[in-house]
């Protein structure tokens, strides 16, 4: 199985500490120069926002991304359906549709089918059936919105709400709207501690619903808190770093088996999206994605 591999425009958006920032036309032409087949936009400031971008804008884009050789993979939408669940008046989900149908409608014009969204973030003093109710309302609101442009709303296991497999799986299933599919990850996972089998499984719950991936990679730094009384330290929950595909702890051969074998043919799209080993030089940046696309493009994630 070969897939077809996309460059998110994030890893040059300048949106992490230290992070090389690049014009999303500069961003086309370093993706084409790496090897990657396609671009994964994202659909905000400073890259690809529907406030900034006109008819004309969006005609010379596309024309831009298909001259250079590269196909339009998504968009990368941005939206939390739990913003506001605290104070309910203004209408989040009504709110987060219309957003949803802006980017359908700037898909349709660039030439792409797939929005890439999340669900939401947990809010302190709300029940968390409220914020499962919020999540699906809002997804089935949006979806019905994308349909209108034949756009595809794929969920990222992202958000705190339905972030493990099984309860994304049942939220979709609930929403039982026929463009809403999922962008499962294998980070998500992997921070949740499923590695081998366990993460296939994960894999083969999701892959009825599967229209996109994204791959990053990282690491752990143990952090620990000094405890003067005891003259000891305090283990804390370990800080996240980035690092180049094949260098951390996420069980890349397993997830990428496990999508062979249930058949998947969809993109492979690669982000860093993350303080970053090495450093947020567009040098450096240049360097961990040729390593993403060497590590798919020779197959390195497969064991011996």
């Amino acid at each position: 199985m070969s897939w077809k591999l996309a460059l998110h425009t994030v890893s040059y958006a300048g949106v992490w500490r230290g992070q090389a920032f690049l014009p999303v036309e500069e961003v086309l032409e370093k993706a084409k120069k790496l090897g990657f087949d396609g671009i994964m936009l994202m659909a905000k400031r400073r890259h690809v926002s529907p406030l900034d971008y006109g008819l004309d804008d969006r005609k010379r884009l596309k024309e831009k991304i298909e001259s250079i050789g590269l196909e339009i993979v998504c968009l990368a939408g941005y939206v939390d359906f739990t913003a506001g669940i605290e104070r309910p008046m203004a209408p989040m989900s009504e709110i987060h549709a219309v957003y949803i149908r802006e980017l359908a409608r700037l898909a349709r014009d660039l030439g792409t089918s797939v929005i890439r969204i999340f669900t939401g973030i947990e809010r302190e003093g709300v029940k968390f059936d409220k914020h499962w109710e919020t999540c699906v309302d809002g997804l089935k609101l949006a979806a019905q919105q994308a349909a209108e442009f034949d756009v595809t709303l794929a969920v990222q296991n992202h958000h705190d709400v339905a972030v493990h497999h099984d309860s994304l799986r049942w939220m979709l299933e609930e929403v039982d709207e026929p463009n809403c599919k999922a962008a499962f990850d294998a980070w998500s996972p992997a921070l949740h501690g499923l590695e081998g089998e366990e993460l296939k499984q994960a894999v083969r719950v999701m892959a009825p619903f599967m229209v996109h991936t994204t791959a990053a990679d990282y690491l752990r730094l143990p952090r620990y808190t000094y405890e003067p009384g005891l003259v000891n330290f305090t283990h804390q929950q370990d800080d996240i770093r980035a690092v180049p595909v094949g260098e951390g702890f996420v069980d890349y051969p397993s997830f990428f088996s496990a999508l062979e074998e249930a058949g998947y043919e969809g993109w492979v799209a690669y982000e860093m999206c993350a303080p970053l080993k090495g450093g947020g030089s567009v040098a450096n940046l240049d360097r961990c994605a040729e390593t993403f696309v060497e590590y798919m493009r020779r197959e390195k994630w497969r064991r011996e």
